[in-house]
Protein backbone atom coordinates (compact mmCIF):
# COMPACT_ATOMS: atom_id res chain seq x y z
CA UNK A 1 0.00 0.00 0.00
CA UNK A 2 1.53 3.77 -0.91
CA UNK A 3 1.10 6.30 0.98
CA UNK A 4 -0.64 9.11 0.34
CA UNK A 5 0.72 12.67 -1.24
CA UNK A 6 -1.55 13.96 1.88
CA UNK A 7 1.08 11.63 3.86
CA UNK A 8 4.11 11.71 2.79
CA UNK A 9 3.45 15.93 2.26
CA UNK A 10 2.98 15.96 6.15
CA UNK A 11 5.55 13.41 7.40
CA UNK A 12 8.40 15.78 4.92
CA UNK A 13 6.59 18.78 6.65
CA UNK A 14 7.20 17.45 10.30
CA UNK A 15 10.53 16.19 8.94
CA UNK A 16 12.10 19.21 7.88
CA UNK A 17 11.30 20.87 11.11
CA UNK A 18 12.88 18.01 12.84
CA UNK A 19 16.33 18.95 10.22
CA UNK A 20 15.68 23.00 10.64
CA UNK A 21 14.76 23.48 14.38
CA UNK A 22 18.39 24.32 16.15
CA UNK A 23 19.16 22.72 19.53
CA UNK A 24 17.73 23.54 22.15
CA UNK A 25 13.74 22.25 23.78
CA UNK A 26 12.48 23.15 20.78
CA UNK A 27 13.86 20.24 18.90
CA UNK A 28 12.78 17.68 21.04
CA UNK A 29 9.52 18.97 20.46
CA UNK A 30 9.91 18.67 16.71
CA UNK A 31 10.98 14.86 17.15
CA UNK A 32 7.93 14.52 19.32
CA UNK A 33 5.56 15.90 16.69
CA UNK A 34 7.54 13.26 14.32
CA UNK A 35 6.96 10.46 16.03
CA UNK A 36 3.29 11.39 17.00
CA UNK A 37 2.51 11.46 12.79
CA UNK A 38 3.93 8.13 12.70
CA UNK A 39 2.19 6.69 15.76
CA UNK A 40 -0.70 8.20 13.77
CA UNK A 41 -0.60 6.68 10.47
CA UNK A 42 -0.87 3.16 11.06
CA UNK A 43 0.73 2.73 7.38
CA UNK A 44 3.76 4.15 8.81
CA UNK A 45 3.89 3.19 11.87
CA UNK A 46 3.60 -0.56 10.05
CA UNK A 47 6.25 0.18 7.80
CA UNK A 48 8.88 0.52 10.48
CA UNK A 49 8.25 -3.90 12.01
CA UNK A 50 10.69 -5.53 12.63
CA UNK A 51 8.71 -7.89 10.94
CA UNK A 52 10.76 -6.43 7.85
CA UNK A 53 14.21 -7.91 6.94
CA UNK A 54 15.33 -4.92 5.53
CA UNK A 55 14.09 -3.23 8.73
CA UNK A 56 15.75 -5.97 10.66
CA UNK A 57 19.30 -5.51 8.68
CA UNK A 58 19.09 -1.52 9.25
CA UNK A 59 18.09 -1.72 13.08
CA UNK A 60 15.37 0.63 12.25
CA UNK A 61 13.39 -1.05 15.22
CA UNK A 62 16.21 -0.09 17.50
CA UNK A 63 16.50 3.52 16.08
CA UNK A 64 12.90 4.16 16.27
CA UNK A 65 12.65 3.50 19.78
CA UNK A 66 15.03 5.55 20.76
CA UNK A 67 13.51 8.14 19.33
CA UNK A 68 10.06 7.30 20.60
CA UNK A 69 11.40 7.34 23.94
CA UNK A 70 11.53 11.50 23.33
CA UNK A 71 8.44 10.78 22.14
CA UNK A 72 6.98 9.11 25.37
CA UNK A 73 9.18 11.42 27.67
CA UNK A 74 7.27 14.54 26.28
CA UNK A 75 4.17 12.67 26.49
CA UNK A 76 4.55 11.73 30.61
CA UNK A 77 6.45 15.19 31.43
CA UNK A 78 2.88 16.51 30.34
CA UNK A 79 0.67 14.29 32.61
CA UNK A 80 -0.24 16.03 35.76
CA UNK A 81 -0.15 12.19 37.35
CA UNK A 82 2.92 10.36 36.62
CA UNK A 83 2.06 6.99 38.61
CA UNK A 84 4.73 4.45 38.64
CA UNK A 85 6.08 4.98 35.42
CA UNK A 86 9.54 2.76 36.01
CA UNK A 87 13.08 3.88 36.10
CA UNK A 88 13.38 4.37 32.68
CA UNK A 89 10.81 6.96 31.82
CA UNK A 90 11.34 8.71 35.61
CA UNK A 91 14.61 9.27 34.08
CA UNK A 92 13.44 10.63 30.85
CA UNK A 93 11.07 12.49 31.97
CA UNK A 94 13.95 14.39 34.18
CA UNK A 95 16.61 14.89 31.59
CA UNK A 96 13.87 16.45 29.12
CA UNK A 97 12.72 18.61 32.42
CA UNK A 98 16.56 19.88 32.48
CA UNK A 99 16.32 20.39 28.73
CA UNK A 100 12.98 22.25 29.62
CA UNK A 101 14.98 24.17 31.97
CA UNK A 102 17.93 25.26 29.55
CA UNK A 103 20.02 23.06 31.07
CA UNK A 104 22.03 21.98 28.56
CA UNK A 105 24.90 19.61 30.20
CA UNK A 106 26.58 17.09 28.34
CA UNK A 107 25.88 15.13 32.01
CA UNK A 108 22.56 14.82 29.83
CA UNK A 109 22.38 11.61 27.75
CA UNK A 110 19.47 13.05 25.83
CA UNK A 111 21.52 16.64 25.43
CA UNK A 112 24.61 14.77 24.42
CA UNK A 113 23.09 12.22 21.83
CA UNK A 114 20.77 15.48 19.94
CA UNK A 115 22.82 15.17 16.93
CA UNK A 116 22.14 11.21 16.80
CA UNK A 117 18.46 11.78 17.01
CA UNK A 118 18.81 14.17 14.22
CA UNK A 119 20.82 11.28 12.06
CA UNK A 120 18.21 8.91 13.55
CA UNK A 121 14.92 10.79 12.64
CA UNK A 122 16.89 11.14 9.28
CA UNK A 123 17.28 7.73 8.75
CA UNK A 124 13.48 6.62 10.01
CA UNK A 125 12.25 9.14 7.24
CA UNK A 126 14.25 7.63 4.83
CA UNK A 127 12.98 3.70 5.49
CA UNK A 128 9.65 5.84 5.02
CA UNK A 129 9.89 7.07 1.46
CA UNK A 130 10.13 4.33 -0.37
CA UNK A 131 6.48 3.06 0.62
CA UNK A 132 4.96 6.60 -1.03
CA UNK A 133 6.54 5.78 -4.49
Amino acid sequence: MKLTRKVKSDLDKKFQKVLKTPEGFDFFVAIHAFIKYIESNPLLSDSLSSDLKPNRELNIPGKYSYLKQIYQGLEDADRKSRGDLGHARYMVIREMDRIRSKDFSESNSFWKKRELFRKLAGEIYQTLIPHSA
